[in-house]
């Protein structure tokens, strides 16, 4: 039996460097993805870390990196909720189509049991929601995730 996956597809109004800085720049996914910074030497084999006010979330090691084209790592919740959790890949394929850039997003090799399926199918689109409203617009979407107060998403 073949492990769950995950995909999502959306068109951004933007260039591909443009959205390449987006999901490599801790400075730039703080502001998209509710204070989650991402740091990473990006190569091959090298680790990276999202923080939140400092405290690890989610670490991994990066797979593929092929600057406006693909990125891929690996995808270990260091929430204490997710104990227990597998590690799953994130794959980030960029599309330049004129004035916009398909953006594909598959997270897989997910665990069998569903419970990052289920956490990942309502995360990732309030995450991609926001980057594609900050791209296009220079501002967040005023959204709240599941487990933070407002003040939180602040």
């Amino acid at each position: 039996m073949s492990k769950p996956s995950y995909v999502y597809v959306t068109y951004i109004e933007t260039s591909a460097e443009k959205l390449w800085q987006a999901l490599t720049d801790g400075a730039f996914t703080e502001r998209y993805w509710f204070g989650h910074r991402i740091a990473s030497d990006w190569a091959p084999g090298a680790p990276y870390r999202f923080t939140n006010n400092g405290n690890p979330t989610v670490e991994g090691e990066v797979i593929t990196f092929d600057p406006t084209r693909r990125l891929a790592y690996s995808w270990h919740n260091r929430k204490p909720e997710a104990a227990g959790e597998g590690i799953s890949r994130v794959t980030f394929d960029l599309e330049p189509r004129g004035k916009v850039v398909k953006l594909t997003v598959t997270h897989d090799e997910l665990g069998e049991d569903g419970k990052t399926l289920r956490d990942i199918s309502g995360g990732w689109p309030m995450v991609l929601s926001n980057l594609k409203s900050l791209l296009e617009t220079g501002r967040t979407i005023e959204i709240v995730p599941p487990g933070y107060s407002k003040k939180d998403a602040a």
